[in-house]
């Protein structure tokens, strides 16, 4: 019997733990972080609507991610079985969060920044990479919240 998930399976599981996230908090984060980066670029005369946007939806999506995960006994028995597999494969998880921030950035970069097709993918992916160390460098340091005090995982 082969006890390794497809992708497929992974999918359904990150996706059940970011089921929980904060996302108001995490909407409302990442719009203060936006207008604010906007603002003080247009008080010191170098506003980037592109810029600015991008580093709102970078913090949107990892306090979604790290809210989801970070508390792991909340939520129903699926909920909290999948943020218990986050938390034991942070990795893996923080895939799913970078991969919905670049396609997030994809169209700001391709409309606002007008880069074209090839360079707001790459500018895309690079916003994916920085969210995708992040969440897995923080899912790591959480890695402990999803262990139990029983020997065996009991």
């Amino acid at each position: 019997m082969n006890d390794e998930l497809t992708r497929r399976d992974e999918m359904s599981l990150a996706g059940a733990a970011l089921r929980g996230a904060p996302w108001k908090t995490a909407a409302l984060a990442g719009g203060a972080l936006t207008v604010t980066s906007f603002g003080l670029g247009a008080l010191t005369g170098a506003a980037d609507l592109t810029w600015a946007m991008a580093v709102g939806i970078g913090l949107f999506s990892l306090i979604a991610a790290v809210g989801a995960i970070g508390r792991p006994g909340i939520g129903d028995r699926v909920t909290r079985q999948a943020r218990l597999w986050a938390l034991r494969h942070p990795w893996r998880f923080s895939l799913y969060p970078a991969l919905g921030t670049a396609t997030l950035l994809y169209p700001v970069q391709l409309i606002l920044d007008g880069e074209g097709v090839f360079g707001a993918a790459l500018d895309a992916l690079q916003g994916g990479v920085v969210v995708y160390l992040i969440t897995a460098l923080l899912a790591v340091a959480l890695k402990g919240r999803g262990q139990t005090s029983l020997p065996g995982g009991r």
